[in-house]
């Protein structure tokens, strides 16, 4: 089963928690066990899992990240996204997920995120169940 699902992001940079609608693919799939692959078809924008219980561990990754890769720097790429295509290159743009019972099997706080690096966009995600 192949779905995609639109991700609309707000700001420029950004990490939005896409685990419910991930979720929600895999309830209403025919599949109880497999493997869920998630891909992002751009080159400005990854996935990632990391922790769900604290929102400042994502302003920390943001903030970290535009630390090291600023938005402005001595870059040649004309389109003026250069740190995105970076900070992009750093996280990756597929992830694989085992599901079990319908259910992913993910740590306790764990959560599926959506990366922006160069928004606001309305981005695809590709869902793949196998």
């Amino acid at each position: 089963m192949l779905e995609v699902i639109q991700v609309k992001t707000s700001q420029r940079i950004e990490m939005i928690d896409i685990t419910k609608e991930i979720n929600q693919v895999i309830s209403k799939s025919s599949i109880d066990e497999g493997i869920c692959c998630l891909y992002v078809p751009h080159t400005t924008a990854a996935v990632a899992i990391n922790e769900n219980s604290d929102p400042s561990v994502a302003s920390d990754i943001i903030h970290k990240l535009n630390e090291l890769i600023p938005v402005r720097d001595n870059y040649s790429h004309l389109e003026g996204n250069s740190d995105a295509h970076i900070k992009s290159i750093l996280f990756s743009p597929s992830i694989s997920l085992i599901i079990d019972n319908k259910n992913l099997i993910m740590g306790t706080w764990q959560s599926i995120y959506f990366c922006e690096f160069d928004g606001p966009r309305t981005r695809k995600l590709y869902i793949k169940i196998k």
